[in-house]
């Protein structure tokens, strides 16, 4: 499921009547998605759209109805990339890409996430700072110089929260060599003969 901040509502409407909980859409064989709230179908376009007015919605498999939700995100990201300017260069993909099923994949998820919080709080204080002015590089710059002292103070906690938790991996590591004496691949053990 999606949850972003609520679109407003039509002029006219009353809020009480409009669904709780997500919209649900749902995912056919053929490849295409209705909207149950307009009883419609949409494309990936007007699901992008969505996710930009920051609608709260979810996609189900019309026959099993497992959750689908992430895939069509990946699959508006896929679309997004091929057109345009690409936001992920050849060799971070690839870096990501070496991350999974490694031990440090669900460090390098909440890495990104976090990450990515930081700067959308970051552009909401530059947006409400320059209300009314121009966009424009000068002005970020400017804006960034005055947001050095925090963004140390953030990158810094984080660091040190990401040095602590490698250390705690490393130990436990280490110390599944003593728990598990002997045990192939643990530190200071030769590899399992083929």
């Amino acid at each position: 499921m999606v949850t972003a901040r609520r679109g407003k509502t039509a002029p006219g409407t009353d809020e009480s009547a409009q669904p709780k909980g997500p919209r649900v859409l749902k995912k056919y064989p053929n490849r295409r998605l209705y909207d149950t709230q307009t009883s419609s179908y949409i494309t990936l376009a007007d699901v992008k759209k969505m996710v930009l007015e920051g609608a709260e919605f979810e996609v189900r498999d019309a026959k099993s109805g497992d959750e689908l939700t992430r895939s069509i995100l990946l699959q508006i990201i896929l679309e997004e990339e091929m057109g345009g300017m690409p936001m992920f260069s050849t060799p971070l993909l690839a870096q990501i890409i070496r991350f999974y099923g490694h031990a440090m994949q669900g460090l390098m998820g909440a890495s990104l996430e976090k990450n990515l919080q930081a700067f959308t709080e970051m552009q909401t204080r530059f947006n409400e700072q320059s209300k009314g002015a121009p966009f424009s590089p000068e002005l970020w710059t400017q804006f960034m110089s005055g947001q050095a002292p925090m963004m140390q103070g953030l990158m810094g906690n984080y660091l040190e929260q990401s040095k602590n938790l490698f250390l705690q991996m490393q130990e436990q590591f280490q110390n599944a060599g003593t728990i598990f004496p002997g045990m192939p691949g643990m530190p200071g053990f030769p590899p399992p003969k083929k």
